[in-house]
């Protein structure tokens, strides 16, 4: 082959989900090329252009952004910090002694595989049966694949195609028809039926979504590892994503995935994770067939001090994680097991961005109090904290902007213009992390990154206060309903009170801080009372 051909390969490669770089492929000399041109700019900005960051009158503003910078940015190096002692000393050992388990010819009775899809696209469909019979012959452990169904053209899709790719592998079909709409009901089902198996303790049960596809040796590393560890319950694994859309879309993905695995790791470090990710978890089958934790996923719900009881839409996969969290089981990240799972963007990438924000940050709020209630010694220290942060982070977040604009308008248009070089430059510093994660570097991290944080910050304080109002457009675009319409306009119209209120507190705080503003003193107000009445 000449080095044309080989060259041309390469780029192949490069666009392919499968695609692995060399350290000397992804840090070539163009991207560090990149990287300098990049820092180099912001310095040229830096020294040319007005720079009013320390002027006295904004000394306090500047301040007050960079202490919040340096307490999240040391968040972030210390998540960074300890995902790599997870990921390079303990992770390996664990893997070790599943790897001498595997050898040995230890296998899992059996492997349950929980596959809930509706609609999904006919290749993806068959790309994921495909990598289900794949790893079964591959590992040598007998299968069961639970559909649960909520269309007779998912089901009959998937029973042609196992009959064609099937043929050597010991597999069983069970298809469940759900009578009510929803993704929960459909897991309930399946569980039911699993339950009603009589299968061993020990067994091994993937939940997975219908547009998860399994990658090489998916079982063995995650079965290995329960064989290993009897206290093991549950393990998430690494995703790929491949995306069908605007590049910008693969792109905020591939930096979202990144943070994914940063955060995984770094939390299996204190046995536990944030979240037992729906598109694939695997569990082990003494906790997920008895019915405390059937009943908390098909009909989870909280009692909330202003929209009353409501039942959760989505989120099952937090529902797992929460039953799991509560009975103290341990918990694991797994980054060499991986699945690729397949989004489609049909119609507006921006629309479908805000639906993910509003479902993410919704199912992350409903649960996030109730596992912060359950308290450090229950929960573990360290994730107790990551809980309280996520609440603080959406409030923090919106702080810096704020200042900038009030600085901005109130005293000078150069400070937005150091503003800016600050979020580039310290957005940059944050994605150098990001790019340890990613299969190439992406200099529009930066701006994806803030405009990630600085949405998701907008979206997770409008939710605080709308907890019960949820939407999902993967499943033809199920809400959750309330009999009293007037009743839920009127919590509806308390919610955007309370968001405007804790919006326009944050904004005081910040004006009267950076001494923009000055309160009056509490026998100014007593004067001014006496002089008015």
């Amino acid at each position: 082959m000449t080095d044309k051909a080989v060259a041309h390969a390469r780029v192949v490669n490069r666009n392919d989900p499968t695609y692995r770089p060399t350290r000397r492929d992804k840090w070539s000399k163009f991207c560090f090329y990149k990287l300098f041109l990049y820092f180099g700019v912001c310095y040229f900005a830096l020294d040319s252009l007005p720079n009013t960051l320390w002027d006295p009158e904004v000394r306090r503003a500047t301040l007050l952004i960079g202490a919040l910078g340096i307490w999240r940015f040391g968040w972030w190096f210390i998540h960074f910090i300890r995902a790599m002692i997870y990921r390079h000393i303990v992770f390996p050992r664990m893997r070790e002694r599943a790897d001498e388990l595997w050898q040995s010819g230890w296998r899992p009775h059996h492997a349950h595989f929980m596959l809930t899809t509706f609609k999904e696209h006919p290749e993806t469909t068959r790309k994921v049966i495909e990598s289900i019979c794949r790893e079964l012959a591959w590992s040598g452990v007998p299968g069961t694949i639970w559909l649960g169904s909520a269309d007779e053209s998912d089901e009959l899709l998937i029973e042609d195609h196992l009959r064609l790719v099937a043929d050597e592998t010991d597999v069983e079909l069970v298809v469940l028809r759900q009578d009510q709409p929803g993704k929960r009901i459909a897991i309930g089902l399946v569980l039911r039926a699993i339950s009603r198996r009589n299968i061993d303790a020990d067994d091994f049960i993937i939940f997975m979504d219908g547009d998860s596809i399994l990658a090489p040796r998916l079982i063995e590393r995650c079965a290995s590892l329960f064989g290993n560890d009897r206290e093991l319950q549950a393990v998430t694994t690494d995703e790929e994503v491949v995306c069908f859309g605007p590049g910008w879309v693969a792109v905020w993905l591939a930096m979202r995935f990144a943070q994914r695995r940063i955060a995984m790791q770094s939390h299996s470090l204190s046995k536990r994770v944030l979240t037992l990710t729906g598109r694939m978890s695997a569990f082990r089958a003494e906790h997920v067939t008895s019915n405390e934790f059937i009943r908390l996923v098909e009909a989870d719900y909280i009692d909330h001090w202003l929209w009353g009881r409501f039942r959760f839409l989505s989120g099952d996969d937090k529902s797992t994680w929460y039953y799991m969290l509560r009975h103290g089981a341990k918990m694991l990240f797994v980054p060499d097991a991986l699945i690729y799972t397949v989004e489609r963007i049909e119609g507006s990438g921006v629309g479908r961005m805000w639906d993910n924000f509003m479902r993410w940050s919704g199912n992350m709020l409903r649960n996030g109090s109730r596992a912060i209630a359950l308290g450090p010694f229950r929960v573990g220290p360290f994730i107790w904290w990551c809980l309280i942060d996520q609440r603080l982070s959406m409030w923090t977040m919106l702080i810096s902007p704020i200042v900038a604009v009030l600085m901005t308008t109130m005293h000078s248009m150069s400070y937005v213009l150091s503003y800016i070089i600050w979020i580039a430059v310290s957005r940059m510093a944050l994605s150098l992390m990001l790019f340890t994660q990613t299969r190439r570097v992406y200099l529009s991290f930066p701006l994806v990154l803030y405009v990630n944080q600085l949405v998701g910050a907008v979206v997770k304080i409008y939710v605080i206060f709308h907890l019960a109002q949820q939407r999902w457009s993967h499943r033809e675009n199920q809400m959750v309903g309330f009999d009293h319409k007037l009743l839920t306009h009127l919590r509806s119209g308390f919610g955007y009170y309370l968001t405007a209120l804790y919006v326009f507190s944050l904004a005081i705080f910040a004006l009267t801080y950076t001494q923009l503003i000055e309160l009056p003193s509490f026998m100014t107000l007593i004067v001014f009372t006496r002089e008015l009445f």
